[in-house]
């Protein structure tokens, strides 16, 4: 199994020595680097989902009645309006369950490999359905959901337009599928990092160059790589040494609950680094709330050596530059109930 850090570094990347003046050929030199081993987000994306789901699995994000106390919605967790995550340490679900992990942005996850902290699901098609039904979460069953959206007459149109081959459309595959094109669609493009690999020496700081270098000679993106700089590998979290007990929780074995092999437990899905300025806490448990602090931990538990300040600084600046182009979303107007629509199980 190939292992890939959490939000760190694992061993450093041999590159050739790099001289922060500024030149052209320092920023050529640097471009180089950096494209051998990540990509920029596009700017749409490609190939493009169906735009009658798209519109569907919009309403559907958005779609409270979806949970079994009609409270809770896709955009609860995965709030659109603060970088496509909830700022919180776990989700608060269903009758005030709280979640066993942090929500993870939906902001570009259609890049990665799989869903999930623990990658259980092997797309986003998939992860579409679990919250739905999840007990903790929405708490919500396929039926229910089913019955819930047939109960909703002005479903029955754009479910119909989304899937005109099926003669009856309304179902949870379909669903799924819809939620999924939707979030298909939510990509960050354009960030001051993107700007560069594509060839503006412009678009990032000095200081965010500086911490480019140093995220690749320091090891970090032998791991965090690849057009998310993560979410495609496992790693174990505290490779070299393991965080203290506030930040890797006992209990959580990670991927080992999917396999039951020895290997996978405290593995986990290495996290996507873009937009993470905005998307705090950090971890799969949201124990830390300091982008700064988070690296520090990456450094001891992933590489075994502290980063001295002005690397961490450095790090955490370039960080900043992965923030991109928000989703500007339209919030959608949804189908009315009526009598005849199932009531919400407070």
């Amino acid at each position: 199994m190939t292992r890939i850090l959490l939000l760190g570094a694992c061993a450093a990347v041999a590159v050739a020595p790099f001289a922060t003046t500024g030149s052209i050929a320092d920023d050529q030199t640097l471009r180089d680097d950096a494209l051998a081993l990540f990509e920029p987000i596009p700017e749409s994306p490609d190939p493009a989902p169906d735009p009658a789901q798209v519109e569907l699995g919009k309403a559907l994000f958005f779609e409270p009645r979806l949970s079994e106390g009609h409270n809770i919605s896709c955009n609860t967790c995965h709030n659109l309006g603060t970088g496509g995550a909830d700022l919180a340490s776990v989700s608060l679900g269903h009758r005030w369950q709280k979640g066993g992990r942090n929500s993870p942005t939906v902001l570009n996850a259609t890049y990665n490999t799989a869903q999930f902290w623990d990658g259980r699901a092997a797309d986003l098609t998939e992860q579409a359905g679990g919250p739905m039904v999840n007990p903790v979460e929405m708490g919500s069953t396929q039926q229910h959901v089913v019955e819930q959206l047939k109960g909703i007459p002005g479903y029955l149109p754009l479910f119909a337009a989304a899937f005109p081959k099926d003669p009856d459309p309304v179902n949870f595959a379909n669903a799924e599928a819809a939620i999924a094109a939707f979030e298909q669609t939510l990509i960050t493009p354009d960030s001051p990092f993107d700007r560069f690999l594509r060839g503006d020496d412009a678009a990032m700081t000095a200081d965010q160059k500086e911490g480019l270098r140093a995220f690749i000679d320091q090891g970090c993106a032998a791991c965090h790589n690849g057009i998310n700089l993560g979410g495609n590998s496992y790693q174990p979290f505290g490779l070299v040494e393991k965080p203290d007990w506030a930040i890797l929780p006992p209990g959580d074995k990670g991927r080992f609950e999917i396999t039951r092999a020895e290997e996978d437990a405290y593995v986990f899905k290495v996290p996507t680094l873009r937009n993470i300025a905005v998307t705090p806490p950090y971890f799969h448990s949201g124990a830390v709330w300091d982008l700064s602090l988070a690296v520090d931990v990456m450094g001891t538990a992933q590489l075994g050596a502290a980063l001295d300040a002005a690397q961490a600084a450095s790090i955490v600046d370039f960080l900043d530059s992965l923030t991109g182009e928000m989703p500007q979303i339209v919030y959608p107007t949804l189908p009315p109930s009526t009598a005849d629509t199932p009531r919400p199980q407070q």
